[in-house]
């Protein structure tokens, strides 16, 4: 008996909270329902705009060239340090040069000998010639002279050619700057040993007065580009954003770095040159290109405006008995700030500016001018 009048009693004390519980929520809804919340509104209208694109790039001096041996040897000395600004035919670095410098003496020792072979081929060719007219000696001993004489000039012309290339090889030990620029890193020391056929080379010249910015577009970001392009010469001009997320000082303009879509990844590679007067731009950097599309007449809103859900965009209108309505929208493009609209919205409707997080569908409002609908009229 004590029991069941225990689980009775229970019984009614948790009907009594669940009454309770039902009459609060009863209350907040009806409070809910009857306290419209302040809501910033503005129309929409249409003005012009410019949407911006911004594409990852890559920065290349004007000129790079890299610095090989064309003699092999160890290196002697280094004249230049890493990040110098040599001019050409400036000495970088210098092999050493004892072998070739006897290769030098060897060849000129070979040389003389060949002249003397020369000149003594020459003297026995005019002492046989009167002895041929006399008869003393035959026609064929005079064809023999004249032959010998022959290749004692082809000696020497090879022992001339012989020199040269020595002097060459023995010039190639000086190292110098094929263009001006900057000097990129040095991997080697003194005493390593150095050869035409390294894979590093021994290092790398960039001129950097101008430089070029590479970047890819995708085959029909490309096309819609070129379509654009013809309609708004402007966007063949571009900026650029530096790794430190400043814009650069100077424009630049685009130019085609190949006419082909790579296969490998569907894009087309672009470059777009920039003048570098205070050389703050370095080969091997990285930035943003930014390509700017103007549009005329077009429905822009505020991106605090728009609510996105798994990548849908939506909008609070403002609807009749002032309520709400939740309007799925598409988006054209973006400026800094604002959303292009492409479809969703009509000139002259009012969105919501705030409050974007709890307002709902058909949820009543207190609308008033916000400060950029103010700003607009």
């Amino acid at each position: 008996m004590t029991t069941r009048f225990l689980l009775l009693k229970k019984g009614a004390a948790y009907l009594l909270c669940a009454l309770l519980l039902s009459s609060c929520a009863g209350h907040q809804q009806e409070s809910y329902e009857s306290a419209p919340v302040d809501v910033d509104f503005m129309a929409v209208q249409p003005t012009d705009a410019a949407v911006e694109q911004r594409y990852p790039g890559t920065i290349e001096g004007l000129v790079n060239v890299d610095v090989k041996a064309q003699v092999s040897g160890y290196l002697a000395t280094i004249y230049v340090k890493e990040g110098d600004y040599v001019q050409q035919g400036q000495t970088l670095f210098k092999i050493k040069d004892d072998v070739y410098n006897e290769q030098v003496e060897n060849s000129q020792a070979q040389l003389l000998a060949a002249q003397a072979a020369e000149e003594s081929a020459r003297i026995e060719l005019q002492k046989i010639k009167p002895l041929v007219t006399g008869k003393v000696v035959t026609e064929l001993q005079l064809q023999t002279a004249e032959a010998n004489y022959a290749a004692a000039k082809a000696q020497v012309a090879q022992a001339k050619a012989t020199l040269g290339s020595s002097r060459i090889n023995a010039g190639f030990t000086l190292i110098k700057a094929p263009v001006s620029g900057y000097i990129g890193r040095i991997p080697n020391r003194v005493g390593n040993l150095i050869t035409p056929t390294d894979a590093t080379p021994l290092t790398t010249l960039s001129e950097i007065n101008q430089v070029l910015v590479y970047f890819s577009l995708s085959e029909a970001d490309y096309i819609a580009f070129m379509q654009d392009q013809q309609e708004d010469a402007g966007m063949n001009t571009v900026e650029l954003i530096m790794a430190t997320g400043t814009v650069y000082a100077q424009t630049g303009r685009i130019e085609s770095a190949s006419g082909n879509v790579d296969r490998m990844t569907g894009s087309v590679p672009l470059k777009a040159v920039f003048a570098n007067p205070d050389r703050v731009l370095r080969s091997g950097g990285s930035g943003k290109i930014v390509i700017r599309k103007n549009l005329k007449q077009v429905l822009t809103i505020p991106m605090a405006s728009v609510k996105d859900i798994q990548n849908k965009y939506f909008v609070f209108a403002l609807a009749d008995s002032n309520k709400v309505a939740m309007k799925p929208i598409e988006i054209a493009g973006h400026t800094a700030d604002q959303y292009i609209v492409k479809s969703g919205l009509q000139a002259g409707e009012k969105i919501a500016l705030n409050r974007i997080d709890v307002l709902a569908e058909g949820m009543p409002v207190k609308p008033t001018a916000g400060k950029q609908a103010a700003a607009q009229q």
